[in-house]
């Protein structure tokens, strides 16, 4: 009972200890964060618009780096910036008719390709990511939500959020599998139970129980002998006793 009592303690303390250390590092996710203005989706083209009301550019962008590092960001400006998450790419616009606010478009990889301007983007991304993007599609006159009514998406029309859409809506995460991550993309923390190592097999660790080397979860083992006795002089005695 003892040893169970003791191990129950030992789950409960980790247990509290991972979610703190999830609640302090996990990445927003921006659903909940800012609300949902405008949808755009013609199939895998999608495009999902979001308000950050009260802040700037650079501080939206900022926000979302310290959460996610992208795979890459355009220069700090005050009207415009690029963040690439693998086939998302979040396009961070000051709002010309509330400038105290960023609009935060989030775009798919295809409607980057059926929509923008390549020359435009010639200005926030490199030049080869824009390569591999317009390598076998020539793209269109669109430079964000923005400037929609000037220069239209090629394909497909904003609209008002559904609440389909709202629930379909792209969370923070670079690979949409769900996972909570923090700057550093990988890595959990950076020593201690939390570290995190995945070997060649792909393994990404477990808790055991009962396994040698000192387990956090290994129960003690308590060594016991039976004690040995002789008979023949009428002495009980223990073994290495004479």
């Amino acid at each position: 009972m003892k040893e169970r009592s003791f191990l129950s303690v030992k789950i409960i303390l980790v247990l509290s200890l991972f979610v703190s250390l999830l609640s302090g590092c996990g990445a927003p996710n921006i659903k909940d964060t800012y609300p949902l203005e405008s949808v755009n989706r013609d199939g895998n083209a999608t495009s999902y618009v979001y308000r950050a009301a009260d802040k700037s550019v650079p501080e939206v962008a900022s926000e979302l780096m310290a959460a996610n590092t992208p795979d890459q960001s355009s220069p700090e400006d005050t009207e415009r910036m690029f963040l690439v998450y693998g086939d998302e790419y979040y396009h961070l616009q000051q709002d010309p008719q509330k400038p105290a606010d960023t609009l935060i478009e989030i775009d798919s990889k295809e409607y980057v390709q059926r929509n923008y301007d390549s020359s435009f983007l010639q200005g926030y991304l490199t030049a080869v990511l824009i390569g591999n993007l317009f390598d076998s599609m020539g793209g269109g006159g669109y430079r964000g939500y923005t400037s929609k009514d000037v220069y239209k998406p090629a394909q497909g029309n904003y609209k008002k959020p559904t609440s389909q859409d709202k629930k379909i809506a792209p969370p923070l995460t670079v690979d949409r599998s769900g996972k909570i991550t923090r700057r550093g993309q990988d890595t959990v923390g950076t020593g201690g139970l939390f570290r995190r190592n995945p070997d060649s097999s792909g393994d990404r660790g477990s808790i055991k129980r009962g396994e040698s080397g000192g387990s956090l979860f290994d129960s003690p083992k308590k060594s016991y002998k039976k004690p040995k006795t002789r008979i023949g002089s009428g002495k009980i005695s223990r073994r290495g006793r004479r």
